[in-house]
């Protein structure tokens, strides 16, 4: 039997579109339905607690990239930060919520935004626990000894879904112009941009590396409906796949509003209690220590989220103080898959992380109950 190699995380590399747009020029941005200012985009912006995030849209709404674009400079920044260069690469995985096409495959659009020679590729397709589903697979490839130099990468263009005409004419407006809530508080939420990292069978030569320890994706879907999705015009068809949009055909679906991106934030209230769930029982398992944590890097879509865990957690073994948490939703916002990634890249960057320190990272994903831990360890 072939033994499994360690691997490390030895390049991060993040990609942010444009400058920093404000709260104040989001609309700008994205567009107003109907013309007019959202009436819960205030709302949103104080419950999710971001002053500045990114979108690969022009002043005009025009995009100035795409998806697959923004995932391949972030390879090859990740790429670069591992002292690489393109040629080195042998195994890509590209994960996202929503790709630029229907099809191709989002893994093979990125490697043709990359160029280059052959690769196996891997896509990936969920909401922000695809990222870690993406590392994962290269993590593994790397350990089982088939490939040398792989590369996780997520991205996400959520700002071309929030334009009007995703909307207007649809069931989702109202007779007075107003945007269903499950619909208005995801266009003040989301925001894009991709970030990526490189996975070898030893740590860089000089320098901090990530041996990344262990990779656990959660799947709940079973106990729960969709949280957020696309796809389904009403609430009560999400579950059911033969309600989906493509049964309708695209022109009945955009008219019911199935095109659009939703969230029920009563079953978020719910799910947050079951990601919160798996995490005890990883503590409860031992796979998780938190008592060995120096930094926990977790995804989450709003500040008001982040307190919420962290209330949930503070009369239980599983609790991390508070300064251990590492976060810069205010300043880039949630960029779903790519999160981690931006939020990693950052910390690495930072000057902060120490040889010998642990890092946990966790990602939740309200598409349908999902959550994913990775543990690394700098070395």
């Amino acid at each position: 039997m072939t033994q499994l190699r360690d691997a490390y995380i030895t390049g991060a590399g993040a990609f942010l579109p444009g400058l920093p747009v404000g709260n104040d020029q989001i609309e700008d941005r994205i567009g107003r339905i109907g013309g007019r200012p959202s009436l819960l985009g205030r709302r949103a912006l104080q419950w999710n607690g971001v002053k500045t995030r990114h979108y690969a849209l022009d002043a005009d709404g025009r995009p100035t990239d795409s998806n697959a674009g923004m995932c391949a400079k972030a390879v090859r920044a990740a790429l670069d930060d591992a002292g690489l260069g393109h040629a080195d690469l042998d195994y890509l995985a590209a994960a996202t919520t929503q790709g630029d096409y229907l099809v191709p495959g989002h893994g093979v659009t990125v490697h043709g935004e990359l160029g280059g020679g052959a690769l196996e590729v891997a896509s990936f397709q969920s909401v922000c626990g695809s990222a870690l589903m993406a590392a994962k697979a290269a993590w593994l490839n790397v350990r089982a000894g088939e490939h040398d130099v792989a590369a996780a990468c997520a991205g996400e263009f959520s700002s071309r879904w929030f334009r009007p005409a995703f909307y207007e004419g649809t069931a989702l407006v109202d007779a007075k112009g107003r945007l269903a809530a499950e619909a208005d508080f995801l266009r003040f939420t989301l925001s894009d941009g991709a970030g990526a990292v490189v996975i070898e069978p030893a740590p860089r030569p000089l320098g901090l590396s990530l041996r990344i320890d262990h990779i656990d994706v959660v799947s709940l879907a079973g106990a729960f409906e969709p949280c957020m999705w696309a796809g389904a015009a009403a609430a009560e068809d999400r579950g059911d796949a033969t309600h989906a949009w493509s049964q309708a055909g695209p022109a009945a679906a955009h008219a019911a509003g199935a095109i659009a991106l939703l969230q029920d934030f009563e079953l978020l209230k719910r799910v947050i209690r079951a990601w919160v769930g798996v995490y005890l029982k990883k503590v409860d398992e031992g796979r998780i220590r938190p008592e060995a944590v120096d930094w926990l890097l977790c995804h989450y879509s709003a500040q008001s989220l982040r307190d919420e865990l962290m209330g949930l957690l503070e009369r239980t073994a599983g609790a991390i103080p508070p300064e251990k948490w590492f976060s810069n939703l205010a300043t880039v916002g949630n960029i779903g898959s790519a999160s981690i990634w931006v939020i990693l890249d950052e910390l690495v960057k930072s000057g902060r992380l120490e040889r010998g320190q642990k890092v946990l990272c966790v990602v939740p994903e309200s598409g349908r109950a999902l959550v994913g831990f990775m543990m690394l360890e700098a070395v």
